[in-house]
């Protein structure tokens, strides 16, 4: 079997469940950012093996969920007529919050802004949770044109909040101090 087909030469792509678009297309975009935020998930997880091979296992079962999570809504995203009637579940919303607030009960406090940096690992999530900024902002540009299902909407929003507290927890366990940019002063008063 070939991998390519030539279909795509002239700027189109197909959906799942047929019909044809514009690469340029906003669902094409926005399912493609999250082919993209799955691949830097990827990396981070093959990071997180490279330096702690059995230990943390849960970030790396969390981790691994979320790539199978991503690719779900990809494959949402990329079934304009929904013909594989495929949803994503809201229960993924609240293991993703059940995570985030498990995660921020090891961390400090922070009143400051916190500068991307640290370890590999830590600046890899740092990585994955702007992507899934851009990301969200492109599945609300679509959602603006094409209903998207909110849990998505949701989860994704959800999803950049863990890559940033899974970022400081990394630095964390590595001992890495965290860069605080403090020229705004306190931003996040925790009262």
């Amino acid at each position: 079997m070939k991998i390519y087909t030539g279909r795509g030469d002239y700027g189109n792509t197909n959906l799942i469940g047929g019909g044809t678009i514009k690469k340029t297309d906003k669902r094409v975009e926005a399912y493609g950012g999250i082919d993209e935020l799955n691949a830097h998930v990827g990396l981070l997880l093959s990071l997180i093996n490279e330096e702690w091979a059995v230990s943390r296992n849960y970030i790396k079962n969390s981790l691994s969920r979320i790539q199978h999570q991503l690719f779900d809504i990809g494959s949402i995203l990329a079934d304009k007529d929904n013909k594989m009637e495929m949803n994503f579940e809201s229960s993924e919303i609240k293991k993703i919050e059940q995570e985030i607030d498990e995660i921020t009960q090891e961390l400090s406090e922070i009143k400051y802004f916190i500068l991307p940096g640290g370890t590999k690992q830590a600046s890899q999530a740092h990585v994955a949770r702007t992507v899934t900024r851009r990301v969200e902002r492109t599945i609300l540009s679509l959602n603006e044109v094409e209903p998207v299902p909110k849990e998505i909407l949701i989860y994704v929003n959800r999803l950049s909040d863990y890559f940033f507290v899974l970022a400081r927890y990394l630095n964390k366990i590595a001992e890495k101090e965290e860069v605080f940019y403090k020229k705004t002063g306190e931003v996040f008063h925790n009262d």
